[in-house]
């Protein structure tokens, strides 16, 4: 009886130093922080096909050209406006389409500055492609899974416009008596949702092909006529967008340096009673309209450029921005002067890239197998005072 009493005043004294402890730090917000850097202190700066960069700038700046000089280039908290940019776009059309001017035109317009969170430079870098689908604009035969265009009562709403606190965020719903309602979940629509309104834009043969279209953004149908029609995002039903490959991980179907695009599809084909199941763990659901002409077209509106455009968060790094990537991958290295044309449902942070490789069988090669640490550069036009480090967020 002694024993046992002492056992229990022992565990009611640990307790009692336990909630005494103090609770773990939580971590600390994202912010970004920019450091200034000499351009020779860009690995392989002076190697890299620069003039493929310009091209993919200048297109940023015929967005740029639709901005009026007071207009504030998100994310605010950096302090530049459109007027800013005007020389550089300026000077970039004048430049002649080759390495070294292309080169000489960066260095003398711009000030690269290393890229933090929280000083933290360390970021992840995965790729993504314009996929080939085979589909009919009828649903027949082995046509029978619907891409569908966006919803007529899809409500997409910038926070942003209402407090500034919330610039960046941005919400997607459907109103009904009155108020903003979410939108149905990937399952709910699945399970005929959305049935009603008869939104199939086109029929498509592979359940999985119209899954991992919409974690691209965009692709191309092949037609059983033999043309091609092109696919770009028209929009998402709100709910978070969550990796199906984190899952498999989660479960120990596989590792984390096992996860690849390849090795998703491969678990997929070889668990096809389950992979309706795993696909509707994901509940973001994306939309899209057919384009005529060039694409596919980025956040930014403007066309996007294989290996040279980046998705990143708009919340940190402002669209439009060249941005250099240096990844020092013992397998596969990667200096890389881009441009910040897109954003992504998983492209989170202020250190956080998804590199877009084009279209073709040799692009998802590159973007499935791509998942990479390492890190970027911001270059910021010289006239660009930036706030005190503090205030970049």
């Amino acid at each position: 009886m002694i024993v046992a009493s002492r056992r229990l005043l022992g565990l009611a004294l640990a307790l009692l130093l336990a909630s005494c402890a103090p609770a773990p730090k939580p971590p600390a917000p994202a912010k970004l922080t920019l450091t200034p850097v000499a351009f020779s202190d860009l690995p392989g700066w002076s190697s890299d096909n620069t003039a493929a960069a310009l091209a993919a700038f200048i297109k940023s700046c015929a967005a740029r050209d639709r901005q009026p000089d007071n207009a504030v280039i998100a994310p605010a908290a950096l302090g530049m406006t459109a007027a800013q940019w005007r020389k550089p776009c300026a000077a970039a059309r004048a430049t002649p389409a080759n390495d070294a001017a292309a080169r000489a035109f960066f260095a003398a317009q711009f000030t690269p500055y290393l890229a933090g969170n929280n000083n933290n430079s360390d970021g992840l870098f995965t790729g993504y492609y314009e996929p080939l689908l085979h589909g009919a604009r009828q649903r027949a035969g082995k046509y029978q899974t619907p891409i569908m265009k966006r919803p007529p009562d899809l409500v997409m709403v910038d926070l942003g416009r209402f407090h500034p606190a919330w610039h960046g965020e941005r919400i997607a719903g459907r109103v009904v008596s009155g108020s903003l309602v979410p939108y149905p979940s990937r399952a709910e629509i699945e399970r005929g949702a959305l049935d009603a309104d008869r939104l199939a834009l086109f029929w498509v043969d592979d359940p999985v092909d119209a899954f991992f279209v919409q974690v691209q953004g965009s692709g191309r149908i092949a037609l059983p006529n033999g043309t091609q029609v092109r696919l770009g995002y028209d929009g998402q039903n709100g709910q978070p967008y969550v990796a199906i490959g984190k899952k498999l991980v989660e479960r120990g179907a596989m590792t984390a340096d096992q996860v690849s695009l390849q090795s998703i599809r491969a678990w997929i084909k070889a668990h096809p009673d389950q992979a309706s199941a795993l696909m509707d763990e994901n509940p973001s659901y994306v939309f899209f309209r057919e384009l005529a002409g060039d694409g596919p077209i980025g956040s930014e509106g403007v066309v996007l450029t294989a290996g040279r455009s980046l998705a990143v968060d708009r919340n940190f790094v402002p669209l439009g921005t060249p941005v250099y990537l240096a990844i020092d991958d013992n397998t596969s290295p990667l200096h890389r002067l881009m441009v910040a044309q897109d954003t992504g449902g998983a492209i989170n942070g202020p250190v956080r890239g998804d590199v877009f490789w084009g279209f073709g069988s040799d692009a998802e090669t590159h973007a499935g197998n791509m998942r990479a640490r390492g890190r970027y550069y911001l270059l910021l036009p010289k006239d660009v005072t930036l706030p005190r480090a503090p205030a970049l967020s």
